[in-house]
Formats: C-alpha cells, structure tokens, sequence
C-alpha cells in the first residue's frame, strides 16, 4: 500500500510540476502587466478575465487538494454582483469590485509562490524515485558511455568511474527509492498545505461571508414566516373560520325552529355537529402543520419515525438522537425530512426509502436515501430549495448525491446542542 501511494505521489508531482509550469508563471505574468495597464484603459478589459481564469485555475487547484491529498479548500470569493450597467461603466464597476475583494491579491500571491515554492515542492514530490532508479542503471553498465563521453559522473556525491562505484550509485539509488515511497506523499501533502494558506478565506474573509450567508437567511426566514403566515391566514378563512360561520347561522335558525319544527331542528343540530367535528379536524391539522403535537411531546426521533409511518412507501428509520434540542431547530429538521420524503415520494417514484439520524455532539445529521430513478437537483423555486433555505436559517447546509437512475441521498446537517428532555406541559 505504502509503495502504491509513493508511486501515486510520484506520478502526481508530475503531474503538478507540468501544471504549475504552464499556468502559474504565464497567469502570473499576465495578471501583473494587465494590473500595470489599468491606468492607460486596457487594464479595465483585460484584468476582469484574467481574474476569471485565475478562480478557475485555483479552483481546479482546490479539487485536486481534495481529491490527490484530502484537503478540504474552502473557496474565498465573494459573490458577483447580480446588476450590472452595460458598457464600459459596468466593466468598471466590475473590476473595481474584484480588486476589493481580498481574494483577488491572494490569489496572485499564490501564483508568485507557486511559480517558486510550488515548483520546487512538486519537484521533491516527484524526484527520488526516478532519481534512484537512474543509480540503478548506472550500476547495470550504463556509466561506461557516459563516463566515456563526458569523464567522471557524479551520482549525488558519488563519483562515477568505475563499476564499483556505480555499484555503489545503485545502493544509493535503492536508498533514494525507498525515501521517495516513503515521503513523496508527504511532500504532496506538504504541497497543497502550502496552497492553502494562500487559497484559503482568512479568518476575517470567513466571518464576513458567514454575515453575508447569515443576513441572506435571516431574510429567507422572514420570507417564509410571513408565506406560512398568509398560509393560516388563507387556511383558517377558508376552513375551519367559514364552517364555524355555518355553524352559527345553523344554530340561530334552529333557535328559530326548535318551537315550530322541532324534525327539521333535529336535522339541523345533527348537521351542525357533522360540521363542528370537520371543522376541529381542520383546526387539528391546521396546528399539525404549524407544529406537530409528537414533535413537540416526544422529540424530533419519535417524530421523524411517526412521519414514516404515514408514508405510503415504506420507510426505515435508524435514529440515534439522545436529548433534545432547540424547537426551532427540531422543527426545521423535521419540516426539512417530511419535504424530502414528499418529494421522493412524488418525484422519483421510489420504492423503499431510508432515514439515517444522528447527532455527533456538535451537529445533527440527516440522511435520507431512496430508490428512485435519480436526477435530483437543487434548483430555485424547488422542494429542495425551500428545504436550504429553512435549514440555511441556523447555518445549516444541505448536500444532493442523485445520479441518473438513481439511487438519491440528500443529506442535511444543522450545527446544534443536545439537552436533557424537556419537560411537556
């Protein structure tokens, strides 16, 4: 295993040395002279493209420090602004708006290190192995003619110019060999541990886009509770309020009656009980949606399992969440699965779902797995959409995993606390 990863590394600082070579000096070297003719007008054209391919080129950097290192890159970049005034005035503002974003000089300080520290770094990655080999072919012979064409070889500090001492190039070259299995892929690791100190948001970078996330789902929030607002309110005039109204009228007209026709009274008293009882189911429902009597009485476990049972597509739940948390919290989460399993229901045609909650001690997490055809995407206006934004309100993410033909996993993750239970009233 050990030797499979070394060559890997090997084979990937190669890889990076060639990448770093053709990009990282040229995109260097492009974005200081477009910076330097900012002040003669062509800068203005030039540099906002320049910083687009600069993002991409780090972006690809970051894939390749999660995929080749397992280094997660958080990506720093403030998001565009959406309105832009045609013409050269919009070009302006576009570029006045990436040269105060401090991800932009980062990143060109990243290029001038990698052009350096990145070359080299890749260079080690990849160099003893190949370099210990070469001691091996110099012990198999191969030092006559290069001995013969150009005197004395040097194999590190090794003089060359006799078969004994190519052998002794050969024992060193299996000592390089072996080093190279050993810490090339540290090196690599080291590699793009060195890239993300350039690439990476700074503290204070990660704090004003967690107030940009925050300020955006405090909104998303306020949205939708004024939507589920308008909701009851539509509800209640159009349910529950309206048979009431009914209800009312039936009795003043039984008061009317109850002397004069006491058969049709009875009629009325029976139909005004019909409606009482619609009516306190309506209301039920209406509180069921708002807040669910289990979630609130049982916490969000036993709620999540009482969801499932009421699926027509049979669900299995694996719960491991002791305590209970903040209401706000437990109903986002709960809201967010009964979306997800609706959704599925509805969209993919599954046959069989699975639920998978637990809390590690710092976050909730929530998998919900099914067998349908796949193609589940997040996209504005969408279940799945409304399902981020509720979540997005306590810094919570959601992640989509839905190839073509299924199966499709969305898990969901809301940082929280456990407490004890609470007490019900």
């Amino acid at each position: 295993m050990k030797a499979r990863s070394g060559f890997m590394a090997c084979a990937r600082g190669l890889a990076l040395l060639f990448i770093a070579g053709l990009c990282s000096i040229p995109l260097f070297t492009l974005m200081v002279v477009s910076l330097c003719f900012i002040p003669l007008g062509l800068g203005v054209l030039t540099t906002p493209a320049l910083v687009w391919l600069v993002r991409i080129y780090a972006n690809q950097r970051r894939r390749l420090a999660a995929q080749w290192a397992d280094i997660e890159i958080a990506v720093p970049y403030r998001p565009l602004p959406e309105l832009r005034r045609p013409g050269l005035t919009g070009q302006v503002e576009l570029l006045t708006f990436l040269l105060k974003d401090p991800a932009t000089w980062r990143d060109l300080l990243w290029l001038a290190y990698d052009m350096v520290g990145g070359l080299f770094l890749a260079t080690l990655t990849f160099a003893f192995i190949p370099y210990g080999v070469e001691g091996w072919v110099m012990a198999a012979g191969v030092w006559k003619p290069v001995v013969h064409a150009g005197g004395t070889y040097w194999y590190a500090f090794i003089p060359v110019d006799s078969q004994s001492t190519a052998y002794l190039a050969g024992l060193l070259g299996v000592a390089f060999f072996a080093i190279g299995l050993v810490v090339s892929s540290h090196i690599l690791r080291a590699c793009f541990l060195a890239s993300r100190a350039f690439l990476a948001p700074t503290p204070q970078m990660a704090l004003a886009a967690r107030v940009r996330r925050l300020t955006e789902t405090r909104h998303d929030a306020v949205d939708t509770s004024a939507a589920e607002l308008r909701r009851i309110e539509r509800d209640l005039h159009d349910g529950a309020q309206a048979r009431l109204v009914a209800m009312g009228m039936s009795l003043g007209t039984i008061e009317a009656l109850i002397e004069k026709d006491p058969a049709k009274a009875k009629q009325m008293i029976a139909a005004a009980r019909t409606n009482s009882a619609e009516a306190l189911s309506e209301l039920r429902d209406l509180v069921r949606g708002i807040h669910p009597p289990v979630l609130a009485e049982r916490g969000l476990g036993d709620a999540v399992r009482a969801l499932a049972l009421r699926m027509t597509v049979p669900v299995e739940v694996d719960v491991e969440f002791p305590g209970r948390s903040d209401e706000p919290v437990e109903s986002a989460a709960y809201f967010a699965v009964s979306e997800v399993l609706t959704n599925a229901a509805k969209h993919a045609e599954a046959s069989r779902m699975w639920i998978d909650l637990h809390h590690d001690g710092s976050t909730l997490r929530i998998a919900v797995t099914d067998d349908g055809h796949g193609g589940a995407r997040i996209t504005p206006g969408g279940g799945l959409s409304g399902v981020e934004r509720r979540l997005g309100t306590f810094d919570g993410i959601v992640a989509v995993s839905s190839p073509p033909g299924g199966p499709t996993m969305v898990t969901m993750e809301i940082p929280c606390a456990l407490s004890a239970s609470r007490p019900t009233v």
